[in-house]
C-alpha cells in the first residue's frame, strides 16, 4: 500500500466536491446555460492547471536536484503533486464519461488513460516523479487553453481578451508543450540503458501517442485562431 494512494483519493474528492459547486461559485453566462457540464468541466480543469503547472515549475525552483535526477529524487511534495494529479485526471474521466458520448470524448479519455498509467507508476514506485513533474509543465499552456474554451462558451471570441489569449497560448504551446515533449522523447532515448524494459515501454508508447495528438491540436489552433 502507498500513502500517494489516500492523496490520489483525496484529490479525486476534492476536484469531485469542486466540480459539484462551481455552478455556484461561478455561473454560466446565457450562451453556457446550454452546456452547463461542460462549462463546470473547464473550470475543474483550469483549477487543476493552475495547481499542478505552479507546482511543477516551484518544484523545480525548491528541488534544483530534481533536474539532475528524473529517476530517483522524489521530494515528498513534488510526489504529492504527481498524486493529486492522478486523482484530478481520474476525476475528469469519470466526468467525461458520464455526461458526454464516447465519439466526442474519446480522444481525452484516452490521453487521461495514458497519463493516469505513467504517473501511477511514479506515484506507486516513488521513482520517475522527476520526469512526471516535467510532463507536468504542459500545464502551464492548458491554462490558457481552457480560458480560451471559457472565453467561446461566454461568447467572447471578438474581443481583445481573446485574442491577447490566443497570442499566449500559442507561445506556451511551443515552450511548455511542444518543446517539453521533444525533451522528454529525447530523454527516455538517451537513458534507455538506465530504464527497466517494462517502464522503457510504457513510457515510449506514452510519447509516441502524446506527440502527434499535440502536433495535431496545435494545427487546430492555428486555424482556428489565426487562419480561418
Amino acid at each position: 500500500f502507498s500513502p500517494g494512494l489516500l492523496v490520489v483519493a483525496g484529490s479525486f474528492a476534492a476536484f469531485r466536491l469542486l466540480n459539484r459547486g462551481l455552478e455556484r461559485l461561478l455561473p454560466p453566462p446565457p450562451s453556457a446555460r446550454r452546456n452547463r457540464w461542460k462549462w463546470r468541466n473547464i473550470w475543474t480543469s483550469l483549477a487543476h492547471s493552475v495547481l499542478s503547472g505552479g507546482g511543477a515549475l516551484a518544484g523545480f525552483y525548491l528541488h534544483p536536484e530534481l533536474s539532475n535526477d528524473l529517476v530517483g529524487t522524489h521530494p515528498p511534495g513534488a510526489h504529492s503533486l504527481v498524486a493529486v494529479s492522478v486523482g484530478y485526471f481520474l476525476e475528469d474521466f469519470v466526468d467525461m464519461l458520464c455526461n458526454q458520448k464516447l465519439h466526442q470524448s474519446w480522444e481525452l479519455l484516452f490521453h487521461h488513460s495514458v497519463v493516469i498509467i505513467c504517473f501511477g507508476i511514479a506515484v506507486l514506485l516513488h521513482q520517475y516523479v522527476g520526469f512526471a513533474l516535467v510532463a507536468l509543465l504542459v500545464e502551464i499552456n492548458s491554462i490558457f487553453l481552457h480560458l480560451r474554451q471559457i472565453l467561446l462558451m461566454a461568447n467572447l471570441v471578438h474581443t481583445t481578451c481573446y485574442r491577447l489569449n490566443s497570442l499566449i497560448n500559442l507561445g506556451t504551446y511551443v515552450v511548455f508543450r511542444i518543446a517539453t515533449l521533444a525533451w522528454m522523447t529525447r530523454w527516455l532515448f538517451l537513458n534507455r540503458q538506465n530504464v527497466p524494459p517494462a517502464t522503457y515501454a510504457v513510457g515510449t508508447v506514452g510519447m509516441a501517442i502524446m506527440t502527434p495528438m499535440n502536433v495535431i491540436l496545435f494545427y487546430r489552433l492555428l486555424r482556428s485562431d489565426f487562419f480561418k
